[in-house]
């Protein structure tokens, strides 16, 4: 699930006093209004295209129809797969948050009616699952012939109440109705009674559950829920698989289910289902205290980190079954990098960063935030990529590789998992521990928050990220002592990433200037956080100066696929070489060591995004030799969206490059 429900959660009291939680707290993205010229337009598109058109398409697909006949048990399972359902809760999720901020009537209604189409397909004992309900003696192919008995593969009968519970979750709370959260905890009750000690053993095939069940439990404090969660994570790592098998699918691996998940050490397998349960073991070590389960997931993350995440945030390298590979194995041309793996990577961050408090956590989330995540979405809100190519060349022809955004894929959970994500978005700019207000994304708006039950107003003005000018205006209602902490980003401190698989070619790093009130102060760095620390009162403002120099970014050499090649970034920014900008081709591009780079704020291109310009260098086809030529890079997020063509993020440096000497 998502960062994003714990936002709203906590923003409620639940029926019961929960004794441990997070300690660091974040503000609910209801209290924070983004107006800023980067972000604040694309939720809007999602509000006004995306949403309407992932309606429609759930519609005409015959997602919805297959719900309608759920509730008269007639005709046939009308769509591909059996978790076809999740696209209508997830998209009456982004909704949900959409009218939680922005009411709309006629959306509203809407929504309510497919609630009610989804409750008369609910069995009356709380089985939501229509790949069965429409005909259970010929059910889905990959559900079984009853109940659960496939639910440790492909049936996705868990995956489906994971998602059901974290839309009705978010309705609940962006409504206050009972109308969906009703059809979501009878269907958890229906798990409560079904799986546990002395009932039935599963460990759920595709991860989420875990996550719905610790937001319903949020809600009611019913300690059920919170305890099934665990135990579906108690339950990887105990079914007999041939552990001597290479085969992912045979061994456990596939499933993250090789082992308990107290002794995993790496992130394995299909990269979503990754992703989905390492944010569900932190959301259930917050609650309960589970050291190991803590500990687990610090060593994955540092493994994830150092050894299999490329260089714009995409996770996820193998197109077959859709899985981390190898450590280092991070191919340009067959990446798969799939847009749910993304978002599922910037929940599990939040969730870390909630846990430690150190801002590593959220340097790697702003990364995959404004690169690998947002490249899923065209810039016209209805158009998307399922995978996130680093390289297309030669007539954009490898496998995995989508050359063009398409508008819907007969497995279209991430267009819908877009749709959740971006009305969500606020949430992640602020959060707090007892006297400490943490500024982690530099977004332009406005938060009101509580401390020392004194209202707090934070205005943030910016134009970032193009530009690393911020300014945080800090307004308390009466004059309050607490500290103010500002997120230094690992980018300006010459950290390509919170490890050493990418670096900056050269590691020199400018300081950054901290003001208060126009004054230059001196400030302790505390986990990659500035602390301010004096009595705020109105009036009172910060200004912060990231210096935003173009950084060429370079790879471990353990990393052999992108030796003797470099990187293009700039502020959180990575960039890339599409063929609109470079005379049609840009697989004949090499950037030299001494390349000097202009950044240039271009208005009217790609909905307005600085570019790089430079002087470089061209092979000639013709005569096997180079000439000079000029560069034009965009924002990776921002390709794709003027037609098919060729697309490069890591440039030769140099003639001697293997792949570039084989043209």
């Amino acid at each position: 699930m998502k960062i994003l429900p714990i936002f709203l959660i906590l923003s409620v009291t639940v029926a019961t006093a929960q004794v441990k939680d997070y300690p660091i707290q974040p503000v609910s993205f209801t209290k924070v209004k983004l107006d800023d010229r980067f972000w604040s337009p694309r939720i809007e598109i999602n509000r006004t295209v995306t949403i309407p058109a992932s309606f429609a398409r759930c519609e005409s697909t015959g997602r919805v129809k297959n719900f309608e006949m759920a509730a008269t048990h007639t005709g046939k399972f009308c769509t591909t797969y059996p978790f076809d359902d999740t696209d209508i809760y997830k998209t009456i999720e982004g909704a949900s948050y959409s009218l939680a901020v922005h009411p709309d009537p006629k959306l509203a209604e809407y929504v309510d009616s497919l609630i009610t189409i989804v409750g008369k397909a609910q069995e009356p004992d709380g089985y939501l699952y229509t790949a069965r309900t429409i005909d259970p003696l010929h059910p889905h192919p990959w559900s079984g012939p009853e109940r659960w008995v496939k639910e440790n593969e492909l049936s996705h009968e868990l995956y489906n109440s994971g998602h059901l519970f974290e839309a009705a979750s978010a309705h609940y709370m962006a409504t206050g109705k009972r109308n969906f959260l009703n059809i979501a905890l009878k269907n958890a009750d229906l798990l409560v009674a079904t799986f546990g000690p002395g009932r039935r053993h599963v460990a759920p095939g595709h991860e989420i559950v875990e996550m719905g069940l610790v937001r319903l439990y949020r809600i009611t404090g019913k300690t059920d829920y919170l305890n099934l969660a665990k135990f579906f994570i108690d339950e990887r790592g105990k079914r007999a698989y041939d552990k001597s098998n290479l085969d992912e699918w045979k061994n456990g691996e596939y499933w993250q289910d090789d082992k308990p998940v107290v002794d995993q050490d790496d992130p394995e397998g299909h990269a979503v289902r990754a992703m989905y349960l390492y944010s569900g073991i932190a959301d259930v070590a917050a609650l309960t205290g589970d050291k190991q389960y803590i500990a687990a997931i610090d060593r994955i993350w540092n493994n994830m980190v150092s050894k299999k995440i490329y260089v714009q945030g995409g996770i996820g390298a193998v197109p077959d079954g859709e899985r981390f590979g190898d450590d280092y194995e991070l191919p340009n041309t067959t990446a798969y990098n799939e847009t749910c793996a993304a978002i599922g990577d910037v929940f599990w961050n939040e969730r870390m960063f909630l846990l430690h408090g150190d801002s590593k956590y959220i340097d790697l989330l702003e990364k995959i935030l404004y690169n690998g995540l947002i490249s899923g979405v065209g810039l016209d809100g209805k158009s998307f990529f399922y995978t996130n190519a680093m390289q297309i060349t030669d007539g954009f022809n490898q496998p995995s590789m989508e050359p063009a955004r398409s508008g819907w894929f007969e497995c279209s959970c991430c267009p819908t998992n877009l749709v959740r994500f971006l009305p969500s978005l606020p949430g992640y700019v602020y959060a707090q521990k007892a006297n400490n207000v943490y500024v982690s994304l530099f977004i332009a708006g406005t938060a009101s928050l509580k401390y020392d039950n004194t209202d707090i107003n934070i205005t943030q003005s910016n134009n970032y990220p193009w530009n690393g000018l911020l300014s945080i205006k800090v307004a308390p209602q009466t004059p309050r002592q607490f500290n103010m902490l500002v997120r230094i980003p690992g980018w300006s401190r010459a950290e390509a990433i919170p490890s050493n698989l990418y670096t900056y070619r050269t590691k020199e790093a400018q300081p950054v200037v901290i003001k208060v009130n126009g004054s230059a102060v001196k400030y302790q760095l505390k986990n990659g956080y500035a602390v301010l620390s004096r009595i705020w009162k109105k009036g009172d403002e910060i200004q912060v100066n990231l210096p935003m120099q173009v950084k060429e970014v370079i790879a471990n050499q353990k990393l052999k696929v992108d030796s003797n090649r470099v990187a293009l970034q700039r502020g959180p920014i990575m960039y890339c070489g599409e063929w609109k900008d470079n005379d049609g081709k840009v697989s004949n591009i090499i950037v030299p060591d001494n390349t000097k780079f202009k950044a240039v704020y271009e208005p009217g291109m790609l909905n307005g995004i600085t570019v790089l310009k430079a002087q470089v260098m061209r092979k000639d086809s013709l005569h096997n030799d180079l000439k000079k030529a000029s560069l034009t890079a965009i924002p990776y997020y921002s390709w794709a969206n003027r037609g098919k063509g060729e697309m490069m993020i890591w440039f030769p440096r140099t003639l001697a490059d293997k792949e570039f000497a084989a043209k």
